[in-house]
């Protein structure tokens, strides 16, 4: 068979020509928008996702040349010479999992299915939400596909380390303006906490400049700086163009501008969620009667860290069987439910411990001046709980919250109710537990097996 075929990339157009062939031209004629230029003689195809690496899959060997914008390219096209029989599936560090595999259209198929999946059209791989059940569904499909399938771990990026206020000379604190402006615009506890230590280390990055010549080029150079030198997260680098925007827009009163700066969108990712029976494991390795109803009254109400230590008794309605939470997130109120065997809990802590104000109080606390409780003391709970119960997973105090409103969605629970116990705005983002939960798959049927066949 004549092996002449040559393919040019232009723009958004990929250029064919080949020897006239009737298997050929019945290929190329079934993707999608191709056309026959009679004056050039030659194929016109769509540089559509995909169109590429089919071409090189279904010609192969045959290709004698390929030139992609005017530069000559090897003959095989396939992302890091993957092999026409494997699969490379590369867990990331942000919990991505990136798919690296020659043209196999069922697959795609397949992960065209999967909730939040991102065709990479500069890296050609497919990137999915990392998660136990998309990963098995995966091996199952490349199983079927005929292809080996290879896992490797994305090594963590080690980039530089935030300098430390004692290891810069004359470090420049946040003007009280700053401060001021933040408070008077009521904004929560957690954003002040934010964003003055992001704010600092804009103005000492450029320790010459004084804050009053910092301007559009400064706050481009340092997004920089935080990427290619910093190498931080794309939520870390947003948090920090927010900061700074907050002080020339809010404090100096300048108009609403766009930086033209790259604001990375934050990967779609699945979160972490316990079972019931891993929820129950880590409840009954905590023995200190106030830790257990900590953690108990993160889960069985789905409340934010946050949320809970800001907890006055009042909050707890036992007429009712509710819990109001108040100015939670996006400075709104809210009511959630509580537990029968939650509220038992709390009076037998309540004994022990008779909190005065908030409904758990720090060790230092007094009758006079009651001091809530340490985030950090909570997470720290929840760890060694985890790790006595024996479990893998990476959990914080979140995912109690998202665990509850998981077993909500299995137990039958509206997801309408459930967007309006966790605080959701939207109800996008309580979907977000559909693709969670596999309840109830076991129980579906396809409707292949209806068919007399």
């Amino acid at each position: 068979m004549n092996k002449a075929v040559e393919i040019e990339v232009k723009g958004r157009k990929i250029l064919l020509k080949m020897p006239k062939n009737e298997a050929d031209i019945s290929f190329v004629r079934g993707i999608l928008y191709s056309r026959w230029n009679k004056d050039l003689f030659l194929w016109e195809i769509p540089h559509y996702p995909g169109n590429l690496e089919k071409l090189d899959s279904y010609f192969g060997k045959r290709i004698s040349k390929l030139t992609k914008d005017g530069l000559h390219q090897p003959s095989t096209i396939s992302r890091a010479n993957i092999e026409k029989t494997a699969l490379l599936a590369i867990i990331t560090q942000n919990r991505r999992i990136k798919l690296l595999f020659g043209y196999f259209p069922t697959l795609i198929k397949h992960i065209k299915t999967i909730p939040y999946a991102k065709w990479d059209s500069k890296n050609k791989w497919w990137t999915v939400p990392y998660s136990e059940q998309f990963l098995e569904e995966i091996k199952v499909h490349s199983a079927q596909a005929g292809l080996s399938l290879r896992i490797e771990m994305e090594p963590p990026k080690t980039g530089i380390a935030k300098l430390k206020p004692e290891e810069v000379a004359r470090y420049k604190p946040a003007p009280n303006s700053y401060k001021d402006k933040l408070l008077e615009l009521r904004y929560s506890e957690n954003t002040i906490k934010t964003y003055i230590p992001l704010f600092e280390e804009f103005i000492n990055h450029f320790p010459a400049e004084d804050m009053d010549s910092l301007n559009e080029k400064h706050v481009i150079e340092f997004s920089r700086f935080l990427v290619t030198d910093r190498k931080v997260s794309s939520s870390y680098q947003n948090q920090a163009i927010n900061a700074i925007k907050f002080y020339f827009e809010k404090v100096l009163g300048g108009k609403r501008k766009l930086y033209f700066v790259e604001r990375p969108r934050r990967e779609k990712t699945l979160p972490v969620v316990c079972s019931e029976e891993e929820i129950k494991m880590i409840l009954n390795q905590v023995k200190n009667i106030k830790h257990l109803a900590i953690l108990s009254t993160i889960y069985s109400a789905g409340l934010r860290i946050g949320e809970l230590i800001n907890l006055p008794i009042s909050a707890i309605d036992s007429q009712r069987m509710q819990i109001r939470i108040e100015e939670a997130k996006g400075k709104k109120d809210r009511y959630t439910i509580l537990s029968k065997k939650l509220l038992d809990l709390l009076r037998e802590y309540f004994k022990q411990y008779k909190p005065t104000y908030y409904l758990f109080e720090g060790q230092e606390s007094t009758n006079d001046r009651p001091i809530k409780y340490s985030s950090r003391s909570i997470q720290a709970i929840l760890k060694r709980a985890v790790k006595r119960a024996g479990i893998s997973k990476n959990i914080t105090a979140h995912t109690l919250r998202h665990s509850f409103a998981t077993h909500l969605l299995e137990n039958g629970t509206d997801l309408r109710y459930i967007q309006s116990l966790l605080g959701h705005s939207s109800s996008k983002t309580t979907e977000i537990y559909t693709h969670v939960t596999t309840k109830g798959f076991n129980q579906i049927q396809s409707p292949l097996d209806n068919l007399d066949i």
